[in-house]
C-alpha cells in the first residue's frame, strides 16, 4: 500500500463519495498550494463549519488528560488549574475521561448518559472546566462510551437489559441478542458482562445522535474519542460523526499485534491494515489510535531499532501508510497507569516521545508522563512540542529514514528536522544542522 496522504490520485479514489475529502486530495497535490492556503487560512472559523479542516491541517497535538485513578482526585477541579499550562505547552485538544454517570468510578460502565454528575466531579465543575478550556483555546474531547450500557431494570430472561426511569429509556430491543437482549446480533466484538448496545436499531442510533449533539452543542465538547470501537460497525461511527459534527474524532480500535514463539513479528502489515479498514469504514471521517506503532516502538527501543523501517523503507505503523489518520501514542489509561496491560518500557519513555513528536501522524501525550513523572520529563516533552510547531512538522510531513540498526534509529522529517534515538553514536552530516534538544538516548537537530 502506498501512503494514502502523499498520492493525490489514490486520495481522490478513496474520497470520491465526499467532496470534503476531495479537498484533502487537493492538499496532497503541490499544484494546489494556493487552494490549500485558502482552505486553511482561517483555521478556527473553518473548523466550526468544516469537520475536515483539522484533518487537512494536520497540526493537532493531543493530551490524554487523565489516568485510571483520576476519579479519586476531584478531577474536574484539578484539571481546571492545569488548563493554562496545557495551552502554553502547545496542546490543541485534551481528551477527558467519560463525563456521564457510570456504574464504575472510571466511567466505562455508563447508565444515565444525560447525567453529568460523575466520580470526576459535578456537572457545574465540568462546565467550569470546559469554559476555561474554551478561553484558552484547548478543545475538549469527550470519551464516547456507546458499545455497552448498564440496565436499570430486569427484562427478558431476567437480565438487566431495560433502561426504565432514565433518559433514553430503551427496552430489550436496544440490546444485542448475544448479550441478553432481543435485538439483532452484534456488528462487532462483544464486551462481556454488560448489555451491548444494538446499533443496527434505528431508534438507538437516533437517540445516540441526539445525545452526541447535546454533548457537542449544549455541554461544550468539541472532539470525540470512540471507546471500544471494535464493538460495533464503523459505518455507525460515520453516521454519528455526520450527525453530531465533532471537530476531530479518534477511534480506539485496539487489536492484538502479530506474535510468534520468539516475540513480536517484524511484519505487522495485517495489523495496521485492520485499523485502516476501520478508518475506511467511518467514511474516513475519523482517525484511529496507532496501536501498531505503539507495539513496534516499545519493542524497538529495547535494542531492536531495525523494526522501525518496513520493507518499503517507511515507518512500520499506521503512520507509515496513512499518517493523517494515525494518532500515535506511548501509553494510555489501559496500557499504562495502574492497569499496565501493555506498558511502554519506563526507562525509554523519552525515546518514544522523541519519535512520535518528531514524526508524521498526530501525537498524543499521556497525563502520567507529563504531570506525574519528573519535572524534567514535562519540560523535555514541551521542548519537543515546541520544535514540532516551530519547524512546521505536521501529520503528513515527509520522512526519510537514514538508519534503522539494532542500537540506532535516525530520520529526517520534513525539510528542517533530523532526529535519532538509541545509544548508537550518530549525528547528521552538514554544517546546516544545529542541535535543538537532546536527552537520554535521543537528540533532535534543525536547520
Amino acid at each position: 500500500m502506498e501512503n494514502r496522504d502523499s498520492n493525490s490520485v489514490e486520495s481522490i479514489e478513496f474520497s470520491a463519495s465526499c467532496s470534503l475529502y476531495m479537498l484533502e486530495a487537493q492538499e496532497a497535490n503541490p499544484r494546489c498550494d494556493r487552494a490549500r492556503t485558502l482552505i486553511l487560512g482561517c483555521d478556527e472559523n473553518i473548523q466550526q463549519t468544516d469537520p475536515g479542516a483539522v484533518l487537512r491541517n494536520g497540526k493537532e497535538i493531543l493530551l490524554q488528560a487523565f489516568n485510571w485513578e483520576s476519579h479519586k482526585h476531584d478531577w474536574w477541579r484539578s484539571l481546571e488549574n492545569k488548563v493554562p499550562d496545557i495551552a502554553k505547552s502547545g496542546f490543541t485538544s485534551a481528551w477527558l475521561p467519560p463525563a456521564t454517570h457510570s456504574f464504575s468510578s472510571e466511567g466505562y460502565l455508563p447508565q444515565n448518559l444525560y447525567s453529568l454528575n460523575s466520580s470526576y466531579g459535578s456537572e457545574n465543575l465540568l462546565k467550569a472546566l470546559l469554559h476555561k478550556m474554551k478561553q484558552y483555546k484547548v478543545r475538549a474531547m469527550a470519551d464516547i462510551v456507546i458499545n455497552h450500557r448498564v440496565g436499570t431494570t430486569q427484562g427478558h430472561g431476567g437480565m438487566y437489559n431495560r433502561y426504565d426511569g432514565i433518559p433514553l429509556s430503551w427496552d430489550e430491543y436496544a440490546v444485542t441478542n448475544c448479550t441478553g437482549g432481543l435485538g439483532n446480533r452484534s456488528t462487532g466484538d462483544n464486551f462481556h458482562g454488560v448489555p451491548n448496545v444494538d446499533h443496527s436499531q434505528k431508534f438507538v442510533r437516533k437517540d445516540i445522535i441526539g445525545w452526541l449533539q447535546w454533548l457537542r452543542n449544549t455541554v461544550g465538547f468539541q472532539d470525540f474519542r470512540f471507546d471500544f470501537a471494535k464493538g460495533y460497525s464503523a459505518k455507525y461511527v460515520k453516521e454519528y460523526i455526520e450527525g453530531a459534527k465533532p471537530i476531530f474524532s479518534v477511534g480506539e480500535y485496539w487489536d492484538s499485534c502479530n506474535y510468534n514463539g520468539h516475540g513480536l513479528d517484524y511484519n505487522q502489515d495485517s495489523h495496521r491494515q485492520r485499523i485502516i479498514n476501520w478508518i475506511d469504514g467511518t467514511g474516513q471521517r475519523s482517525t484511529a489510535f496507532d496501536f501498531t506503532t505503539k507495539g513496534i516502538l516499545q519493542e524497538a527501543v529495547k535494542g531492536e531499532f531495525w523494526r522501525l523501517r518496513d520493507p518499503q523503507g517507511k515507518p512500520p505503523g499506521v503512520l507509515g501508510w496513512w499518517p493523517s489518520r494515525a494518532v500515535s501514542f506511548i501509553d494510555n489509561h489501559d496500557t499504562g497507569s495502574t492497569q499496565a496491560h501493555w506498558p511502554f518500557p519506563s526507562n525509554h519513555i523519552m525515546e518514544g516521545y522523541a519519535y512520535i513528536l518528531t514524526h508524521p501522524g498526530i501525537p498524543t501525550v499521556f497525563y502520567d508522563h507529563f504531570y506525574d513523572w519528573e519535572n524534567s520529563i514535562h519540560d523535555q516533552i514541551v521542548k519537543l512540542i515546541d520544535i514540532r510547531k516551530h519547524q512546521d512538522i505536521h501529520s503528513r510531513s515527509s520522512i526519510k529514514i537514514l538508519e534503522a540498526q539494532s542500537n540506532l534509529y535516525s530520520a529526517i522529517i520534513g525539510e528542517k528536522v533530523c532526529m535519532k534515538i538509541g545509544d548508537g553514536s550518530w549525528c547528521p552530516s552538514g554544517r546546516e544542522w544545529t542541535l535543538a534538544t537532546s536527552g537520554h538516548r535521543y537528540a533532535v537537530w534543525h536547520k
